[in-house]
């Protein structure tokens, strides 16, 4: 299926918006009518039609606009993008399975030959048409994993395993919430999911990191993530919080379905088969209050499961100010009814 491409900002006017296909196509993170931490990993596997989960590698009617939102980011900071020096195995791996999903899932957007190590890639949306040597980064523009996650929407990790645990080596990290690569950069997996509460105190993290030791090349596995963002921003990182943090006072009961956004996070993860690292792929997805309740069933179940939120999660996703703004807008979309089990539309 060809894509149309929306021309939209992720700052300053905040254009952004999703067409009547994109909102049912959200990945909606609440299987029920509340929420608490779990290793609720799946496999990563092909899903339904016109979801998120038809193709492992998911590129929307964003890509373009999300693509030069980063490039933004990265003119302004370079550090989002980092690798360590014994990551450069990796750096291929990573670029070698991005290519392949976006080709063989997109043929009218992406195209990649190859002719042994020599290889050609075009990437029609960003009018790009490249031929380089696999292994010899000095035949492209940028690093390899940076010359790739330029033209892949999410974040993406790559974390190298070791001493029996995984390390933070590398990594594109452009549109996160609310955490730091060059601040978690060389870190291990408990380090830097340290500031998360009552996860480790229920042994979330021990056992999530017990599986990912475990993970097998060819069979990757995901999990949703989520929080809540004042408008349409993707770069909510701490250095620049002093231009997004503001954004929470300026929630009213008159704008918050326009102005908060349910911000879920796809993540997958990949064994990568030269460097045996593993590639974490953290896709971003937002849709405002005004779009979601538009699917009734999702109308009826956030504030259910907002109202129901441990204090711990709601400080540590900064809901504190705004849950009650949002809880009272949503209580109008909620007529009682039972809502089905699962995250998908009715």
């Amino acid at each position: 299926m060809t894509i149309t491409f929306r021309s939209e900002t992720f700052r300053d006017d905040f254009s952004f918006r999703n067409s009547l296909y994109n909102i049912r196509r959200f990945p909606f993170p609440f299987d029920r009518d509340e929420y608490m931490y779990s290793v609720n990993m799946e496999p990563h596997v092909r899903g339904k039609a016109d979801s998120v989960f038809e193709n492992l590698i998911d590129v929307d009617e964003h890509y373009v606009a999300e693509m030069q939102d980063r490039a933004m980011v990265l003119k302004e900071d370079p550090l989002r993008c980092q690798a360590l020096p014994h990551m450069m195995a990796a750096q291929w791996d990573t670029l070698e399975l991005l290519m392949e999903h976006q080709a063989q899932d997109y043929p009218e957007h992406f195209t990649l030959e190859k002719n042994g190590d020599r290889w050609r890639w075009i990437n029609r949306p960003m009018g790009i048409d490249d031929t380089f040597t696999f292994g010899d980064p000095s035949t492209l523009p940028y690093p390899p994993m940076e010359y790739i996650t330029r033209q892949a929407q999410g974040d993406f990790c790559i974390v190298d395993q070791r001493d029996n645990n995984l390390w933070m080596d590398a990594g594109m990290v452009t549109t996160q919430a609310d955490w730091s690569l060059d601040f978690d950069i060389g870190m291990n997996f408990m380090e830097w999911h340290g500031p998360v509460p009552l996860a480790h105190q229920i042994g979330v993290f021990e056992r999530a990191l017990k599986f990912l030791l475990n993970l097998q090349q060819g069979k990757p596995t995901r999990r949703l993530n989520w929080t809540m963002t004042v408008n349409p921003r993707l770069d909510t990182s701490p250095e620049n919080y002093h231009k997004w943090g503001p954004d929470r006072t300026t929630v009213t009961p008159e704008n918050v379905g326009n102005k908060m956004h349910l911000r879920v996070e796809l993540q997958s993860l990949w064994r990568l088969p030269r460097s045996n690292a593993i590639l974490f792929v953290i896709r971003c997805y937002l849709i405002s209050l005004d779009e979601l309740v538009t699917v009734p069933k999702w109308a009826r179940r956030l504030p259910r499961v907002l109202q129901s939120l441990p204090p711990e999660i709601v400080d540590y996703k900064g809901l504190t100010r705004n849950r009650p703004i949002m809880i009272d807008w949503l209580a109008k979309y909620d007529d009682g009814a039972p809502t089905s089990p699962g995250i998908y539309p009715d």
